[in-house]
């Protein structure tokens, strides 16, 4: 018979379980449109800029739900606004699947990314209720790394789906697992052990202001919001819009070396996260440095790509991939360094600040690629050339620039924060 322990512990991992699938299928709806993007432009008659849109209003919805997300999740608990949130997804990409104007589909997208929003912040939280302290940075990063294997789904599957079934079947299919899973997360997820339901205290505007600026005053939350900017954007960007038609169109790629491509990325988020947990565990203090080797990686293998003459290999492209797929895990860190500088009450409100950064990044990124597609292929069709796309991809090293400085001014600020406290406790 099993102890009143290991029947919690049990529990917990349920609860996260299935709370996990919901976020997995949100990052299955947001990167769905990634190897759709050449099909949309046909559907909807629309031009590179206007494709950019569709994800651009996804990740603008996203970043700026993300503290009001936090504060909800304050107030009312994870349950309730997860089961919102799954809700919300549903119905939005059913509305998606039967779309047949561009406005009508903007629409759709627009509640795609209100409900993504409601997924992730409550995952967290779920765990810091359910799980001892000591375990919450591993399955934090196992959460991030599982919930992207709803980006493989999103690649070769829903690139089969597509062709095999049409636009509204592969997307209803999808309407109607969210479905299924909320009805099973209603059954099983609860707030805290023996709760099924927590409310926080309600808060006047001005304390939502005061807590909000006590947290991203903090030099460790914007440490944390400026490494998730500096190395989330490249793969999130490649595997919600731009990575297949970047792969088939500027690299000479078939559909399904693009496919593949996109499911490697993916799958070095999956190898890369435990990775990384283990060694932020070994090494807590050198959390920056590990974002900082990352994202000079990164930028070191786009470089190689975009000056080769001509298509580059199909060898480097894997490793494009590969090393691109390492900044989704590397993002994860700032949400620790968040968690440790912040008090609880105010998890929540700081994991949203962060989690705008990286968002906020390839949103600027997916519109600044549309747009320099536009403007670099002739008579503005979606006949995009391969030197469209190296003048497009080359914007990301504005953001790289941005970000690496911002990481190495607040790493040191944290530090002192860090070397303070560490002095007024011995003290």
């Amino acid at each position: 018979m099993r102890s009143p322990g290991e029947r919690v512990a049990s529990r917990a991992v349920l609860v996260w379980a299935v709370a996990l699938s919901l976020y997995l299928l949100a990052v299955f709806h947001r990167s769905s449109l990634a190897v759709a993007g050449l099909v949309a432009t046909e559907r909807f008659d629309i031009s590179a800029s206007q494709l950019a849109t569709f994800t651009m209003l996804q990740l603008l919805v996203y970043a700026g739900m993300q503290v009001p997300v936090g504060l909800l999740v304050d107030r009312y608990g994870p349950r309730s606004v997860l089961l919102s949130g799954a809700v919300l997804l549903s119905a939005a990409q059913t509305a998606f699947a039967f779309a047949d104007s561009y406005p009508v589909a903007l629409v759709a997208r627009f509640f795609v990314g209100m409900g993504d929003a409601m997924t992730f912040i409550c995952v967290l939280r779920l765990l810091a209720t359910w799980f001892p302290v000591r375990r919450v940075p591993f399955f934090t990063q196992l959460t991030g790394t599982i919930g992207q294997t709803g980006a493989i789904a999103a690649a070769v599957p829903m690139t089969w789906a597509l062709g095999s079934w049409g636009w509204t079947t592969a997307y209803l299919v999808t309407a109607a697992t969210g479905a299924v899973l909320t009805l099973v997360a209603l059954v099983v997820v609860a707030d805290a052990p023996g709760r099924r339901h927590t409310r926080g205290e309600l808060m006047s505007p001005a304390r939502v202001v005061a807590s909000l600026r006590a947290s991203w005053s903090h030099p460790g939350t914007r440490l944390g919001f400026w490494m998730h900017f500096s190395t989330q954007f490249s793969a999130t960007t490649l595997t919600l819009l731009w990575g297949y038609p970047f792969f088939v169109r500027g690299e000479g790629r078939t559909p399904g070396e693009a496919g593949l491509l996109l499911t490697l990325v993916v799958v070095a988020v999956i190898v890369s996260g435990p990775v990384l947990g283990w060694l932020i565990g070994l090494h807590p203090w050198h959390r920056s440095s590990m974002v900082i080797a990352v994202v000079v990686a990164i930028v070191a293998t786009w470089t190689l790509v975009l000056v080769w003459p001509g298509p580059a290999p199909l060898g480097l492209l894997v490793v494009l991939a590969l090393v691109v797929g390492v900044g989704g895990p590397a993002s994860m860190i700032g949400f620790d360094v968040g968690r440790t500088a912040n008090p609880p009450e105010r998890m929540a409100s700081s994991t949203g600040i962060i989690n705008v950064g990286g968002f906020s990044a390839s949103l600027v990124l997916v519109v600044a690629i549309g747009l320099v597609l536009d403007w670099r292929t002739p008579g503005g069709g979606s006949d995009y050339t391969p030197g469209a796309f190296r003048w497009a991809m080359s914007t990301q090293y504005v953001l790289w620039t941005l970000g690496l400085v911002q990481v190495y001014r607040y790493r040191l600020r944290a530090r002192r924060v860090m070397d303070r406290a560490a002095l007024q406790a011995r003290g």
